[in-house]
Order: C-alpha cells, then sequence, then structure tokens
C-alpha cells in the first residue's frame, strides 16, 4: 500500500466472522502501529479500528515533517483589537452603594472609552442601589442586545460581620451568570477591599483606576465577539 507526500487515508472493510455475545457487540476495539515502509519513504502511521459492527477503518498517514511530529492544520487564533472601539455600544452597571468610590470608576472607564473613540450617545448608564443588583441588571442589558459589552462597577469593603463574604460571592457568581445567560460579554470591575484606603487606591490613587480597566477589557472582548466569534457560529 502506498503514501504520497501528502499523505493517503484508505478506507478497508472488514467482515468479522467470529461469534461475539449479544452483550459485548458494540465493544470498541482499536490497534494502533508505527511502521517505516522504506529507507526512503516517511514514517507512517497505521490505525485499525473495530467498531463491533463487522468494519474496520485503517488509515495511512505519512508525515512531511523532518523533526517527526505529524503535521497537522495550521492553528487560528482570535484575539480582540483594542485599537479602536468606534461604532461599539455599551452599559455601564454601577452600584450607588459606596459612591465617593464607584464614581471614581466610573470616570476611569468613560474615559478610556473616550480615548478608544466610543461616542458619548453610545454609552447607557445604569446606577443600582448597591453590587448585589448589578448581575440581575446586567443580565436584562445583556439580552437586550443592545449592547456588544456591559460593565459591572462597585466597591464593596470588609466590615465586622460576614456580610461581606455573602455580597461579594453573590457579585460574582451574578456577573458571571449574567454574562453566560446572555451571551454578552459582562466585565467584572467590582472591588473587594479590606479598607477604604485599598479602594482610593485602585480609583485612580497609587494603583490606577480599575474602571479605566475594566473599560479595556470591555472593548477587547466587544471586538472579539463582534469580529470573530459571532461570525465563525
Amino acid at each position: 500500500m502506498s503514501a504520497s507526500a501528502l499523505g493517503q487515508c484508505n478506507v478497508v472493510p472488514r467482515t468479522t466472522t467470529s461469534s461475539v455475545h449479544p452483550l459485548q457487540s458494540h465493544r470498541h476495539l482499536s490497534t494502533l502501529s508505527f511502521n517505516r515502509q522504506t529507507a526512503n519513504s516517511s514514517p507512517a502511521l497505521s490505525c485499525t479500528r473495530s467498531t463491533g459492527f463487522g468494519s474496520a477503518i485503517e488509515r495511512h498517514c505519512v508525515d512531511q515533517n523532518r523533526s517527526g511530529l505529524f503535521a497537522t492544520a495550521a492553528v487560528r487564533e482570535l484575539n480582540g483589537s483594542v485599537v479602536s472601539a468606534k461604532g461599539h455600544r455599551f452599559a455601564i452597571v454601577v452600584a450607588r452603594f459606596n459612591d465617593l468610590i464607584t464614581k471614581k470608576l466610573l470616570e476611569g472607564a468613560l474615559d478610556t472609552f473616550k480615548k478608544y473613540s466610543v461616542r458619548e450617545e453610545d454609552i447607557d448608564v445604569i446606577w443600582v442601589p448597591g453590587c448585589f443588583e448589578i448581575g440581575v441588571a446586567a443580565q436584562y442589558l445583556g439580552k437586550s442586545q443592545k449592547y456588544q459589552a456591559i460593565l459591572c462597577i462597585g466597591a464593596v469593603i470588609r466590615g465586622d460581620t460576614s456580610h461581606y463574604d455573602a455580597v461579594v460571592n453573590a457579585t460574582t457568581s451574578g456577573v458571571l451568570s449574567a454574562g453566560l445567560n446572555s451571551g454578552t460579554p459582562c466585565i467584572f470591575g467590582v472591588l473587594t477591599c479590606d479598607t477604604l484606603e485599598q479602594a482610593f487606591d485602585r480609583a485612580g490613587g497609587k494603583a490606577g483606576n480599575k474602571g479605566g480597566e475594566t473599560a479595556l477589557t470591555a472593548i477587547e472582548m466587544a471586538s472579539l465577539f463582534e469580529h470573530h466569534l459571532k461570525s465563525s457560529l
């Protein structure tokens, strides 16, 4: 059996005559062997698979790669662009609780959108009472299909009780569920800090502005979905 330089696949029907117990008739058996055909030929892979229904498929694949690895089709990589977000629409869900922090995060997000050519009329800001309510609002907006991405902005500061843990867990799950259920990227931009000082540091202080980072993530995800993922489905 010969194989071309590009490889060859042959289907060989085979009839099994041995008696097999009915309960074993659907068992899958396969054998794999690797042999060199001639001194000058490339190695060939022989794979024989028995499906239990009286047939077998035998494949002979020849490799051209000198390294001995099997050649495969080119791997396709998809990436979102952060060059420009012109023409995309975004919604920003902001928690009013701890608004000394969340207003600064919002400003950071709006400044980043402006730098990346997002028009003001393409941005809607929706205020909710607290972080706990972010998820349901984000899911509703995502399902409307009016926006390419939803930003979820809030701030939770640790206190003396376990309320902090309950709110953080609920908010995280809510934002994740909103994205999964709506099919629209919902970006997590909620600060979870031990102190108010830590929150200010991340809302335009020495640690930067996480609101701006959230907007940048939204731009990239919007580009990825609109230009790659949706068109490839």
